[in-house]
Order: structure tokens, then C-alpha cells, then sequence
């Protein structure tokens, strides 16, 4: 297995959510924060791992810390975020409204159907 991301990196602390708030690439978000990855499970779920990190910055008041301390935080929470998506799979976790609105263990409430996409097309007959 590949890791990216060289341990011995030095990590910039400062302004560090500014910093975070200006990426993009879900390999930035690990640079920055020196986290290491496999490339094979990021390919899979970046999006995934990447809103999980999200609602994790979301639940934190970063309001009067120090860089250093928001910085330590944010790096636990990639590294919690993606180990989420290491070990399962991101239908086991659905973090995406799609997938939670079709969990097949979570089955619609009444009045909300779930009607297939193939089910509606009907292949186009030639007359």
C-alpha cells in the first residue's frame, strides 16, 4: 500500500482556516494538514471523506484559539474523517442526503415513495 505525504513536512499553522477555506483539491486539505493517505482509498472517497470532514469542522468552535491548537484539531478530524472511509465503505456510513434518503435498512416513510429511474423509461417504440 502507498502512503502520500512526506511525515517530516513541516506543517504552517498560520491562518490556518483561512488557508483551508482557499482549497480545493482534497489532496490540498492533506498537504496542508499533513496527514498521510493512500491514494487508492482517496480515489474512491473523496468526496465522502471530505463532507465528513466537513460536518466534523462544523460541530467545533474555533472562536479564540490559537492557529496551532485549530490546526492539531483540523488535522484530527481529516485523519478521523478519512480513517471513516478506510476501514468501511461510504454506503456503510451515507453521508450524502441520496444515500441516506435509500438506505435499505432505513426504509421511506409513508407518503414518500421511491420510485426507480429505469423504471420510469420505457424504451421509445417505432410505429
Amino acid at each position: 500500500m502507498s502512503r502520500c505525504f512526506d511525515e517530516s513536512h513541516h506543517i504552517d499553522v498560520k491562518d490556518i482556516l483561512a488557508r483551508l477555506k482557499g482549497l480545493s483539491a482534497a489532496e490540498e486539505f492533506f498537504a496542508v494538514l499533513g496527514v498521510s493517505y493512500d491514494p487508492k482509498v482517496l480515489n474512491v472517497s473523496r468526496l465522502h471523506i471530505m463532507k465528513r470532514v466537513g460536518q466534523y469542522l462544523g460541530e467545533e468552535d474555533f472562536s479564540g484559539l490559537p492557529d496551532q491548537v485549530i490546526a492539531a484539531r483540523a488535522r484530527a478530524m481529516l485523519e478521523r474523517a478519512y480513517e471513516d472511509f478506510a476501514t468501511a465503505s461510504p454506503l456503510a456510513h451515507r453521508v450524502f442526503k441520496v444515500l441516506k434518503d435509500h438506505d435499505p435498512d432505513n426504509p421511506a416513510p409513508p407518503g414518500r415513495t421511491f420510485v426507480p429511474f429505469d423504471s420510469v423509461l420505457k424504451p421509445i417504440e417505432k410505429k
